[in-house]
């Protein structure tokens, strides 16, 4: 069966990154991590490939080998739907610090509380309680 899985690219805290997620989101694990070994074109012990997964959903994730200027940009997010208000105030908050808010968590005619933040890794997310 064939699927699609998000890819995100980090340069040099792709590992950071997924345990920063994984402790924030409950129900969520990191899979599997390949790492660059010595002689490699990434830097030792870098992530060369790693699978995580949150509530469910995998993503794919590296630690690009060649440094480039472009990063994350919000016009991409990940849409996380909490489960309750305890959720999404402790997910919004623990993203939002080091990072940037886009949308206060707020009642928005489209949801009763929702909020738009870019982590301190520069991945945006979108979060919301239905």
């Amino acid at each position: 069966m064939e699927r699609v899985t998000p890819f995100l690219m980090f340069q040099g805290n792709a590992e950071e990154a997924m345990h920063f997620y994984i402790t924030i989101i409950e129900g969520s694990e990191v899979i599997a991590i390949q790492r660059y070994g010595p002689n490699e074109v990434g830097e030792e012990g870098s992530v060369k490939q790693a699978v995580f997964s949150l509530k469910g959903q995998e993503f794919m994730c590296i630690d690009s080998d060649v440094q480039h200027e472009f990063t994350f940009t919000p016009s991409f997010s990940i849409y996380l739907t909490c489960e309750n208000e305890k959720e999404i105030d402790h997910v919004y908050q623990s993203f939002s610090e080091g990072g940037n808010e886009l949308m206060p968590l707020g009642d928005y005619s489209f949801s009763r509380k929702f909020g738009w933040v870019v982590d301190q890794f520069g991945v945006s997310w979108q979060l919301n309680l239905p």
